[in-house]
């Protein structure tokens, strides 16, 4: 089944949700990187999130940002997501691999850390754009954005976010999220009944792994008098870098720097962290961009 974004209300629109479902999108993101398991659940998760919030933007220059710094051996974990939805991320360390926990579940909290913070930052084409952080609650992602939306944008949110792999291949079975958030003067019995469902929602990726329907799955959720479907999209991993934001990078650097990248190295090769396509610059190349008036 292809990716899906489905987005709604609840108990006559008091309650808004979006949904996922991303294997694809972290399938993709498991090549890019050759993330280890662990590294594909952890980054994955991420994903998800970040293409659910970005699913809400409006226009083609916004974007949403999250960096996890949780001080573990996977080092930080960046996603940026733009209209469309379309996202992005990498992690610092893609190939660490950690030993399964004590219940056989993958260890993202270890993976990620527990000792820092999640940053997330939205550009929506203002002046200037909101950064808004948290301290991480357990490092194991759902539970820190639920954390980031109540203690910043001051937005009580039920969050789950689920990768399953296969264990020997680590081959990407199942990747989904739901994002349930009340909406001003929601009625707290309203609120009392998502949260009755606490229970049920964790079996979201197990099922849409063997194959189930989003939509079917919500509804199993909430009788479908309770749910309204307001929107449908199709996330994607799609990496926006150009060889004209590579040039701009080498401009920004200042005309020293790029005089002394000419005089000792003769070239410039310029990677991309998220997709890692890789950019050369010959020497006329930077010559040219420096009379184009590199640090202006």
């Amino acid at each position: 089944m292809s990716d899906q974004i489905l987005q709604g209300l609840l108990k006559n629109k008091t309650i808004r949700f979006a949904a996922i479902t991303g294997r694809e999108l972290v399938t993709e993101a498991r090549r890019i990187h050759s993330l280890s398991r662990t590294a594909t659940a952890a980054l994955g998760r991420e994903l998800l999130m970040v293409a659910m919030m970005s699913s809400q933007l409006k226009n083609d220059t916004d974007s949403v940002s999250a960096i996890l710094s949780g001080g573990g051996p996977g080092g930080n974990l960046v996603c940026v997501g733009r209209k469309g939805p379309f996202v992005k991320g990498c992690a610092g360390d893609p190939a660490c691999e950690l030993p399964p926990k004590e219940n056989g579940k993958l260890d993202v909290g270890g993976y990620v850390g527990r000792s820092g913070k999640l940053t997330v930052v939205r550009d929506l084409s203002m002046k200037e754009p909101y950064v808004g952080m948290c301290h991480l609650v357990s490092g194991e992602i759902a539970e820190d954005f639920a954390e980031y939306f109540t203690a910043s944008e001051q937005q009580p949110s039920l969050v789950y976010l689920g990768v399953r792999l296969e264990p020997v291949s680590g081959q990407v079975l199942g990747a989904g999220g739901l994002l349930i958030q009340p909406l001003p003067d929601c009625p707290a019995e309203n609120v009392d009944y998502v949260m009755a469902k606490a229970n049920d929602i964790p079996h979201l990726t197990e099922r849409l792994s063997k194959g189930e329907c989003l939509k079917d799955i919500l509804f199993s959720l909430f009788p479908q008098g309770d749910v309204t479907f307001t929107e449908e999209l199709v996330p994607a991993y799609r990496c926006d870098c150009s060889r004209e934001r590579m040039e701009r990078a080498l401009m920004s650097l200042g005309r020293e720097d790029l005089e002394e990248i000419i005089e000792e190295d003769g070239q410039a090769e310029l990677s991309c962290h998220f997709c890692n396509s890789r950019y050369t610059f010959t020497k006329a190349e930077l010559e040219a961009i420096l009379r184009e008036g590199a640090g202006a």
